[in-house]
């Protein structure tokens, strides 16, 4: 069953994939940082140069990197599957992306494999795996 446990458990996992998202848009690296546990695992795997990154100061700066080549990014997600238990989840969710680079409009969507962790009643990711599932790109729209 692709979702399991508590709804109050699972609107608030939901809530954290949406802050996550909302985060990513608006370029915030204070409120992206927050959807992590301390301790948190971030993996690229299709992105053999970066590998996993441990601790969220290190995602958090690894991230404000990164984004600067992302100018204008919209950032979506939403969950395929949560699974509660007690204060594990096991969430996989999607990812639609669109942003310029150059004169090229690129969309990319992806999946992430998360293990969310419930600390002092708040849902954070503890370890995120993303890959790619697909990218499509253009001329730049206007």
């Amino acid at each position: 069953m692709p979702f399991t446990g508590p709804a109050e458990d699972r609107l608030a996992i939901r809530e954290l994939l949406d802050a996550y998202a909302d985060a990513v848009t608006r370029g915030d690296a204070d409120a992206w940082g927050a959807t992590w546990a301390e301790d948190a695992e971030w993996s690229l795997p299709d992105y053999p140069e970066i590998g996993t990154t441990k601790g969220r100061p290190a995602i958090v700066a690894m991230w404000v990197e990164a984004m600067k080549g992302y100018p204008g990014i919209m950032f979506e997600a939403w969950p395929g599957s949560i699974e509660v238990a007690g204060e594990v989840a096991q969430v996989r969710s999607f990812t639609a992306e669109v942003y310029d680079q150059g004169d090229l409009t690129l969309r990319d969507r992806g999946a992430y494999e998360d293990v969310c962790v419930k600390i002092d009643g708040q849902w954070l990711f503890k370890s995120r795996s993303f890959r790619n599932i697909h990218r499509q790109q253009g001329p730049k729209e206007a």
